[in-house]
């Protein structure tokens, strides 16, 4: 199976998996530190838009931005719809901070694809 339709079925698979965990109670989860759960979503949607991303075409050079945009929004309007899900869900609450922790996890998570594809392509032959 080309990497492209791979990576789009597991964003898919993790968009499912996202709206399954959050339709329950957060577990209690203890890292040591507050605000732990900031880390989660950051997570959670750098991987989505890795995937979202990696379902894209790719150029030797690299994404080009606008993939990269939208593969973002995309995530990030995930998880706008994530956050007002949760509203409706007894012990869950819609919360700003993990919107702003999602969206900044996309964009980390498709930047660190697009390096990570650019230093895999070959070396120019001298």
């Amino acid at each position: 199976m080309p990497f492209r339709r791979l990576s789009t079925l597991l964003a898919l698979a993790w968009m499912a998996t996202i709206f399954y965990l959050s339709s329950h109670t957060m577990p209690d989860v203890d890292l040591g530190f507050s605000g732990q759960d900031k880390l989660l979503h950051l997570g959670a949607y750098g991987l989505l838009s890795m995937l979202l991303l990696g379902g894209m075409l790719r150029r030797p050079d690299g994404y080009r931005p606008t993939q990269i945009a939208l593969a973002v929004l995309l995530a990030a309007l995930y998880g706008c719809s994530d956050e007002w899900h949760q509203s409706f869900v007894p012990s869950r609450m819609l919360d700003s901070l993990d919107l702003v922790a999602d969206v900044l996890g996309a964009l980390l998570g498709a930047l660190a694809l697009q390096i990570l594809t650019q230093r895999s392509k070959p070396a120019p032959s001298l």
